[in-house]
Parts: structure tokens; sequence; C-alpha cells
């Protein structure tokens, strides 16, 4: 353990990351938020799953790894790349037990080469993909045999749980998998204390990406329907989660940091989630489409409160690393580290965030770049995904602003009212945007994509049932 301000750093790590979050009935994320520390300009690098996990894990935009465009399927070759390092790699050499639980969705490849297990962690009990990618319609989301909404991907095999390399469950039992993640979970967290080895889990969580499911003790008990009964078992996960370290006697030893790979499904409409007041959702571009939520909770060393420090899931990699005093793999990083803001609710490293589409290409580059308050897009894009929003610029199609648009995001989160040319200052601003948008376009080396469809995980998924 490495020494932070005087005090022991941490014992273990927990990196909680649910899909498509959104507020509801959660009284044990509502501890975390009270009495930790809460961001409020706290941002993904995509707004769909691979590339922002791509992002989380390894503190490079995705367009590093050619994690892009869009997700990974059931039937696609590829995968985040070998020689990209994850967290788990950064931790290893230190002796920390890595493992992962839940959603993993960068890639299978042949014979599982993609898998957790060749990226740096110790345990995989989870599904390797998104749970919507296979046919869904037969299978039971809520007790007592309540089906599954919605036809799902009907192309693909039924999704498999894996533990590891071995297909454990197929099809999964969506009303058992909840407790099968929190009793592993729980035995990861003892067995490192006991064995004092200090432990990184990494825990993306399903919920509450579409279909919601939600087993007997959360079933029928929320007053948001399946959605927010879907919630509820996931925020009851981190209550035992909780209560395992206070058991263990790791509470205070224990950095728990909690987020959301991308924002919510609004095509779902009441089973998607909403983003408040923010503009738009899943797939744009908009503040609605990538500002996330995000809680810091570490007894005794994080202080409650709120911080409006902008910040991004490309810091935690280079934050882990400083506290935990681990080298940073010698590449170019897109994080800053962010223990200054943690442990003494400081000022952010990071000036700016910069937006890049589902579908990002050389030919178009960057839709956005945030610089300290404003935020200016060259580009503006709807999406299927928010297409059911009353706002047009949700679904619209791609548009270009020359000169760009520009919001206040601390006078205007929603993005509603775009900052007249004639405003004083506003001219320099638009300047260091563009100067500041070239300099990163410059450094970007954009890796070929390694997304095609091909069929190699749906025969590994079949050869292993």
């Amino acid at each position: 353990n490495r020494m932070v301000s005087g005090r022991v750093a941490f014992f273990g790590i927990i990196l909680l990351c649910t899909c498509s979050a959104s507020p509801s009935l959660t009284p044990n994320l509502n501890r975390l938020a009270a009495e930790g520390l809460r961001f409020t300009d706290f941002y993904s690098t995509c707004p769909v799953c691979s590339p922002s996990r791509a992002s989380l894990l390894t503190g490079r935009y995705q367009t590093r790894s050619g994690i892009y465009p869009g997700v990974l399927y059931p039937g696609s070759i590829g995968g985040l790349p070998l020689n990209d390092t994850t967290i788990a790699e950064v931790l290893k050499p230190l002796g920390y037990a890595t493992a992962v639980i839940g959603k993993w969705h960068l890639g299978v490849g042949h014979n599982g080469m993609f898998l957790p297990t060749k990226q740096g962690f110790d345990h995989f009990l989870g599904i390797p993909y998104s749970h919507d990618m296979g046919p869904c319609k037969n299978l039971t989301c809520f007790p007592p045999d309540i089906k599954c909404y919605g036809l799902c991907d009907i192309s693909n095999v039924v999704v498999p749980l894996m533990e590891n390399e071995v297909i454990k469950q197929q099809p999964v039992n969506f009303l058992d998998l909840e407790r099968s993640y929190s009793d592993f979970a729980a035995n990861f967290i003892t067995t490192s204390v006991e064995k004092k080895q200090p432990f990184f889990l990494y825990y993306p969580s399903h919920h509450t990406h579409y279909p919601q499911y939600a087993g007997i003790g959360a079933a029928g008990r929320s007053l948001r329907g399946p959605y927010g009964d879907s919630l509820l078992e996931f925020d009851t996960s981190v209550g035992h989660l909780v209560e395992t370290l206070e058991r263990t006697g790791v509470i205070n030893n224990t950095l728990v940091f909690f987020t959301s790979d991308n924002v919510p499904e609004l095509m779902r409409r009441s089973r998607g989630g909403i983003a408040g007041p923010l503009k738009c959702g899943k797939s744009t571009t908009y503040e609605g489409g990538m500002r996330e939520p995000a809680i810091a909770y570490w007894p005794g060393t994080i202080k409650p409160g709120v911080t409006c420090e902008m910040t991004s899931t490309l810091d935690i990699l280079p934050t882990l690393a400083r506290l935990a005093g681990a080298e940073l793999p010698q590449v170019m990083l897109d994080g800053v580290d962010m223990t200054d803001i943690l442990v003494k609710q400081g000022k952010s490293k990071r000036e700016t965030v910069m937006f890049y589409p589902v579908n990002p290409s050389e030919d178009y580059g960057l839709f956005a770049v945030r610089l300290g308050k404003y935020k200016a897009h060259f580009y503006t894009q709807g999406a299927f995904h928010s297409s059911t929003t009353p706002d047009k610029d949700c679904s619209a199609l791609r548009k270009t602003h020359d000169p760009p648009l520009i919001f206040d995001l601390e006078a205007d989160p929603c993005e509603l009212y775009p900052v007249s040319e004639d405003e004083s200052d506003i001219q320099s601003v638009l300047q260091q945007v563009k100067t500041v948008k070239e300099q990163f376009e410059s450094s970007m080396v954009v890796q070929t994509t390694k997304n095609p469809k091909l069929d190699c995980c749906q025969e590994f998924c079949k050869r292993n049932l």
C-alpha cells in the first residue's frame, strides 16, 4: 500500500459502472453520494457502449484502440487490442487480485482471445457482450414467468453466461444473475482480504440496459415499473458490496467509484431512462449523450461534497495508478490524474473534453469540443436512440456549423441558447477552441476499425455449450 497525504492509500478498488444511468429509488447509491464526492461535469468518451468501455479501461480515446464505429456484436471478430493496457494490467504488477463481473462488451474473438482473462483480469463472471444481443422474447425477465420485453436481436445465438473462458450457462437465467454476481463479488473481496492481497473489482452491470430484468427481491417493489425494479436490484447489489467491505474491515481502505458507460436510451421511453434537463440522449454528442453521473466514495479520505470540476472516464486509469503507486503505460494517454479533486477537492487538470460521434471518421473528426465552460459544436446529429423526444434536434440529420454553435454550459447546460457572435470575448473563445481542436486531431493516430461482423463468437459459443 502507498501513502497519500500521510494515509495508507487503499487496500481495494471497486469500479462500478451501470448502463444508461438515470435517477430513481436508490438508497445505497444515495448513501455513496451523501457520504462521498459527487461529480456534476463528468463525461464518457462515446454515447454507446463498447467505445466508452475501451476508453474507461485504457485512459485513451476509442479512436486510438480502433473500437469504433458503434459497438461489438456476438459476431464481431475483433476486440480491445491486446497491446492496449487496461487498469487491471496497470495494477497487477503491484500484486493486485483482479476481477470483472457483468457486461464485458469488448470482444470475444477466436478462441476467446479478447476476453477479460486475456486483458489482465484473473477472474471473469459475466456476459461477453450486451444482454440484448440475442433472442430474448421467450426468456423470463421477472418472476414468476414474465417474459422479456421485445424481440432483441433474433439473428444471434442465445446469450451465454461465462466464467473465465468457459460458458457456464446458456441462455442466461436473468432471475438469478444478480445474486450470482453479488456472491461472486463477496467471495472475491473476502478471499483477497484473507490473503492480505489488494484487489481491483470492475463491475459493469447490465442494469438498466434494455431489456430490464429483476429477481424476486426487486421485482414489483419500485414505483417506476420494470425500469425502476431493475435499478433497485442493482442498487441492492451496491449495498451488498458495501456490507462486504464493512464486514471484512476494509471499508476505510477501499475506493469505490461509480459512473456509467453512456446515457439513457430515450427511444425506449419509460424503459429507457431520462437525461433530466440535458439535451437529447444516447448516440448523440449533446450533453444528454455524454455527461454521466459519477461518485467517489472512500470513508476517511474523500470528504462528502460536490465538485463541478470537468472530469472524464479517461481519468480513472491515471488516478488509480497514482494512488496505487503504479507505473503508467508508455503510450499517449488522454486521461489526467484526479487525485487532487478526490482528496483535496481541488482543481481539475482537465481543460478540455472531446466529443466523437458513434461513427467517427477522419473526414469529419471531432463533432464538438468543450473548453472550460464553453462547448463548441462543429457538427450536430440526432440519433434513432434519442428520436422519441419532442426536440427535433435529437432526431435530425447531421448538420455542419460554421462558425460552430457555442454554448455556455455554466449558464445553459441544456444547450438551448447558442452564445451570440457579438458577445464580448466570444471570438477569442472560438479561436482558442479551434486551436485546441487542431492540436488534438494532429496528435490522434486513428486506428483501423477492428469490428467486422463475422461468426467467430457465435461458433465459439456453440462449441463451448
